[in-house]
């Protein structure tokens, strides 16, 4: 549990840091980009890897009981949520989930409904698939983004929607949806029968607030699918596992039957494997890593407060990645992203591909060790103080 320690990740087919010319940026920018951790997987975990490459034998294998009791059990103890066997299907990936679930719930054509700025994937499987996207924004209301329920309302009578993706906690703005707001979507949703999809990928990140489950709401869950995956929170984003749960019949046979249509049946064995572990040996190595990460926001916020008070910090109540406001420089967010690649040597994930509310923003992924993320607010004070 040594989060300090800095490991060469270089050379390691990782997409953070060996593919910077196939996505046009220069070799020596620091990556902070997408969301994984610079951090060593935790050894529970990797013990229970080792112990499976040692047996030999990495045949066809599928989850059983005991893999569903261990994320039974986290959920339950997390999240006070009852999860039900029956509900589970493996994916791949929340994304994977989430554009199986537009290919069954909506048709070609049909408007899903987003709240932009919002993690760009949704945008993605929502017109891959030949749909149409419609965004209730989101409103920043003192350095704080809420929903504006009126228009989410009228946004759904206006368009017939029939999907609501959901991110929950949100991704790239760190809310934290509280029971008031969640009551306020689904008594909408359900006024207008509107499926929801609610990603919960990084529920196990809430700095403040509560994270309450969508399927929390028993008299309307089977019009919700939860998404969730140990991914983010034990660093396992290779291992391409994702855990789907689905109350109503009907569509997880749809969803099942347009798994299948897509060739795919079988989870990676590695992926159950880690799965398994972390939900049943990784609360002890996650507790010390909120309490890191909650330092590494800290140390973000008051960097910022005193060396560059003009880049505003949303402050998350949940995930690791940061969203940072740079729109009092009055620079364009092309000039933005040149200061910060080129001078300031750090490759961020550009506001604007999370909607065009996302423009003079920038968000940081925070998940490395403390000297590195140092080195990189001290880059960005040497580029932006001259402004």
């Amino acid at each position: 549990m040594d989060f300090n320690k800095e490991i060469n990740r270089y050379n390691t087919n990782s997409l953070k840091y060996d593919f910077k010319s196939a996505n046009n940026k220069p070799e020596e920018v620091f990556p902070m980009w997408v969301a994984d951790m610079d951090f060593r997987c935790c050894d529970e975990i990797l013990d229970a890897m080792h112990k499976k490459i040692d047996y030999g034998i990495l045949g066809y294998s599928k989850n059983d009981e005991n893999y569903f009791l261990s994320i039974k059990k986290w959920y339950k103890n997390n999240f006070d949520i009852e999860l039900k066997q029956e509900w589970l299907i493996p994916t791949p990936g929340v994304v994977f989930a989430l554009a199986t679930a537009v290919k069954i719930i909506t048709k070609e054509n049909d408007y899903v409904l987003i709240n932009n700025p919002v993690y760009y994937p949704f945008t993605e499987v929502v017109e891959d698939n030949k749909r149409k996207v419609i965004s209730s924004n989101l409103i920043l209301k003192d350095n704080h983004y809420e929903i504006d329920f009126k228009d989410f309302e009228n946004k759904i009578k206006k368009y017939n929607i029939k999907l609501f993706l959901l991110c929950s906690p949100h991704n790239p703005v760190g809310r934290v949806w509280t029971r008031d707001e969640l009551d306020k979507i689904i008594n909408i949703c359900k006024k207008y029968n509107v499926f929801i999809v609610s990603d919960e990928i990084h529920s196990d990140f809430v700095w403040s607030g509560k994270h309450t489950c969508l399927l929390k709401y028993k008299d309307y869950m089977n019009n919700i699918i939860l998404c969730t995956a140990p991914t983010k929170t034990f660093n396992l984003s290779g291992l391409q596992i994702s855990n789907i749960f689905i109350p109503n019949v009907k569509i997880r046979e749809k969803f099942q039957i347009e798994l299948w249509n897509t060739g795919y049946s079988l989870i990676n064995i590695m992926g159950l494997i880690a799965c398994q572990a972390a939900y049943e040996k990784g609360q002890k190595w996650l507790n010390s890593l909120r309490k890191y990460l909650l330092k590494n926001i800290e140390y973000v916020d008051s960097f910022l407060k005193e060396k560059l008070p003009k880049i505003k910090l949303i402050y998350p109540e949940g995930t690791y990645l940061l969203w940072l406001d740079f729109n009092e420089f009055g620079l364009s967010d092309n000039e933005i992203e040149k200061l910060i690649i080129n001078d300031a040597k750090l490759w961020l994930d550009n506001g604007k591909m999370f909607g065009k509310t996302g423009k003079g923003f920038q968000r940081l992924n925070i998940a490395l060790p403390r000297k590195k993320l140092e080195w990189a607010m001290k880059q960005l004070e040497n580029v932006f103080k001259k402004y």
